[in-house]
């Protein structure tokens, strides 16, 4: 009986450390998490509106690595866990951390508050999702989604720091957008989930003209560069020449120095 106990064990320990995990959805998830990181980073240097765009790389990152998943059949549950802890840092900790160091900083013990309660409605969000997955419906999300609440940060950073508007006037306006994301992380609204849309299924054609309407608004005030053709070229002076011969006294010098000699 010990020797068959012991073989069994000796078995199940070469299983499991043979079992590994499969790379290719988790590699989106890490890249999903390095945005996240990077998007902290940035804040800390002050460069918010490129946080604010690896936060949107991050929603593009986490939205892949299921489908992956699915399409090759790698779904595991150190995947699901791993995705969700990439997801506290890229949708959690990163927005708040980005708006705060944006704009609420400023209002003291309000402004991390603000900041605190949007990071527990994210893990809080991501801990009752990861519970409900059997019993939830897929068409809805109940409470926002974590990336959709990111999303709404992120871009209200970007979009007042593309203006140039002044953080310190809008700081209440941030405040109030950090409360609002953070605390309809955890409501029961339901929000729906895109999940039932199939790419497969052919729509009619003014899907497409929504997207092309879409794209045309994006462009509609693009970055301009000033033109170099009416600019006149600066003046600029001529370096002098180490090989230049010396400026020789003239006829009219050498008799003035003759004369006062």
């Amino acid at each position: 009986m010990d020797d068959d106990y012991q073989k069994r064990r000796v078995l199940e320990k070469n299983r499991i450390r043979r079992r590994g995990i499969y790379l290719l959805p988790n590699l989106f998830t890490t890249a999903a998490l390095f945005a996240g990181f990077f998007a902290i980073v940035q804040a800390m240097n002050l460069n918010f509106d490129q946080a604010a765009i690896a936060i949107y790389a991050a929603m593009v990152l986490d939205g892949l690595d299921g489908r992956v998943a699915r399409l090759t059949r790698t779904q595991s549950a150190f995947g699901a866990e791993y995705d969700s802890l990439a997801d506290v840092i890229s949708f959690g900790a990163a927005p708040a951390l980005v708006i705060y160091e944006w704009s609420l900083r400023g209002m003291g013990k309000l402004g991390w508050i603000a900041a605190f309660v949007y990071v527990a409605g994210a893990a809080l969000r991501l801990a009752r999702f990861n519970t409900m997955l059997e019993v939830q419906d897929k068409r809805w999300f109940q409470g926002m989604p974590s990336p959709a609440a990111a999303a709404l940060v992120a871009g209200f950073v970007f979009v007042v720091d593309d203006y140039g508007i002044d953080p310190e006037n809008v700081r209440w306006l941030a405040f109030a957008v950090t409360l609002f994301a953070g605390l309809t992380m955890v409501s029961n609204l339901k929000y729906y989930s895109f999940k039932t849309i199939n790419l497969r299924k052919s729509y009619p054609f003014v899907a497409i003209l929504l997207f092309v309407v879409f794209f045309a608004l994006l462009s509609y005030q693009p970055a301009t560069v000033p033109s170099e053709r009416g600019s006149a070229a600066p003046e600029t002076t001529p370096a002098p020449s180490r090989t230049s011969a010396p400026a020789w006294p003239t006829k009219s010098e050498k008799g003035s120095i003759t004369s006062t000699s």
